[in-house]
Order: structure tokens, then C-alpha cells, then sequence
């Protein structure tokens, strides 16, 4: 369960820390599963459909970017997606029906782990309802030094950012965007991150020696529902579930209005689209 003054952070500024949420135990047999789970894979050969490696290295490089959707192949990372522990503490932030969204692993190695621009996670999946959670856990300890999270606090009450150059989604933020009050989101490995889907947030890429893995899931509301975005919204909802509640059958609508992401081609991922975004716009759009 989460404090009331944990509950109160992430109302009034858009993300809560929680120190030691996963015990050292649990941290390491997560460790274990992703060194199994990346142990054979190269960058020229690796499951495309399960992995993302860094683009930055020769062909039989090992470092991978990014483990697509652990928390639906893998099954100690399903268990977590559902334990008792984690979906109370959802539940009191978003509500007593949810949906288990998506889930992932960045991996940010040693002195190449990619860097990841402003953005704002509901930008990519507009839903009819704001009531959606991204759940960060750290599994090894992070700090500015390793890519930590940085966040923009409270401004997920305010209408969303600029994501878009010349009508086309860039998957950053490309408005001018004050960033002197964010703030380093530092903690030991199994501390946990609760952030709004309206918080912006980025982190700088790992220029340490230490790994800064952290598996990354998301929530919503059951009431939550996907704006139509054509082959996009199947893409987005393959691997959603209900984990707690009831499926129900009405939307909730709270926002007067959101932008729709239009693509001008297929990406891999965040990473691929924001190096995309900065190759034809430069590092600030």
C-alpha cells in the first residue's frame, strides 16, 4: 500500500517514489531471468518480435535496448504484472477496475544505453480517459550518472505537450519546454516509480560503467478506452488483460479534446522514432 502522502505526490505532482518496494531476493531472480532471456542474442541475430538491440555496436554485439512485453511471455515478470502488493497500490491511484496495458524492459548498458527525449506516454495511445499509470520498477540502483528518470512535475493536469513537426508525431516533445525544475528520480534497485501518464519524463543516456535495467508496466482504468488509430490500436492493445475488477462497458470521456498521432512510417519503438525525429530535425526540434 502506498502512504498518504505517496497518494498526494503523485495527485498533485504527477509521480510518487517508492524505496524497497521489490525486496533484493525478488530483484535478482528478475536479473537471472534477463540474462537468460538475452544470453544468445546478437545484433545480427536476435527475436526481433522479443527484443530490441543497440544499434551502436558490430554485428555480434550483445547489448540489448530493449525485452518487448516480459510481463506476457516471461512468467515470474506475469506475476509481478499481478501480485496482490502492486495492483493495491495501482488501485489507489487509479481505481478499483484494471487493465493490465503493456509492459517492458530498458536496459540501458554500460556507456551506450540509448537516451530517451522529453515525451508523454498517453501521447502515443490517446484514451478516452486520462486514469492510466506507468509503473517503473529500478533493478539495479540509478542515478544521474546511469540514466535515471527525469520527470517535469505537474504538468499532467495541463493540456498536452507538442509531439508533432509539420503535422506528422515525432515521439518527443517539440515545443520549447522548461525543464529547470525536473527532477532526478534516483533510487536503489527495487525502489518503484508510480508516474501519471501526463508526467514528462526522459532520461540521458548511461555514460557510467553500472547497467540501469528497469522493467516498466502499465495500467489503466477499465473505463479507459483507446481512441480509434486504425492498425495502430491493435498494435497498442495486444497484450491487454483485465487484472483486477470488472471488464466494463462504458467509456469515461474527461478530456474536452486530444491530439492523434499520425505516423509518417513504421517504428520499432520509441527509441527508433525519436532518432528518426532527430536525423531529419535535429537534436532540438
Amino acid at each position: 500500500m502506498l502512504t498518504s502522502e505517496q497518494v498526494k505526490e503523485y495527485r498533485e505532482h504527477g509521480y510518487t517514489v517508492c524505496h524497497g518496494f521489490l525486496s533484493s531476493s525478488d530483484v535478482e531472480t528478475m536479473l537471472a531471468d534477463i540474462e537468460a532471456i538475452s544470453a544468445k542474442a546478437t545484433l545480427a541475430n536476435h527475436d526481433a518480435s522479443r527484443m530490441e538491440m543497440e544499434p551502436n555496436q558490430g554485428p555480434e554485439g550483445k547489448s540489448v535496448r530493449r525485452i518487448y512485453e516480459p510481463c506476457t511471455y516471461y512468467p515470474r515478470f506475469r506475476s509481478l504484472s499481478e501480485a496482490q502488493k502492486l495492483l493495491d497500490a495501482v488501485e489507489e491511484l487509479v481505481g478499483p477496475n484494471l487493465l493490465f496495458h503493456y509492459s517492458k524492459i530498458n536496459m540501458k548498458p554500460p556507456k551506450i544505453g540509448s537516451v530517451v527525449e522529453w515525451h508523454q506516454d498517453l501521447t502515443y495511445y490517446p484514451l478516452t480517459n486520462s486514469d492510466s499509470i506507468t509503473v517503473l520498477f529500478y533493478l539495479d540502483d540509478a542515478d544521474s550518472t546511469n540514466g535515471c528518470l527525469q520527470v517535469i512535475p505537474n504538468l499532467h493536469r495541463e493540456p498536452p505537450l507538442n509531439h508533432t513537426l509539420n503535422g506528422l508525431f515525432q515521439g518527443r516533445v517539440t515545443q520549447a519546454v522548461d525543464d529547470s525544475h525536473a527532477v532526478f528520480l534516483e533510487g536503489k534497485a527495487g525502489s518503484a516509480i508510480f508516474m501519471h501518464c501526463l508526467t514528462p519524463h526522459a532520461s540521458a543516456p548511461n555514460k557510467s560503467t553500472k547497467s540501469r535495467r528497469t522493467l516498466i508496466l502499465s495500467y489503466r482504468a477499465a473505463d479507459a478506452f483507446p481512441i480509434y488509430l486504425g492498425p495502430k490500436t491493435g498494435e497498442n492493445e495486444a497484450h491487454v488483460r483485465l487484472v483486477r475488477g470488472e471488464q466494463l462497458g462504458k467509456a469515461r470521456f474527461t478530456l474536452p479534446s486530444f491530439p492523434i498521432p499520425r505516423y509518417a512510417r513504421q517504428t520499432k519503438s520509441l527509441y527508433e522514432l525519436q532518432e528518426l525525429s532527430r536525423k531529419e530535425f535535429g537534436a532540438r526540434a
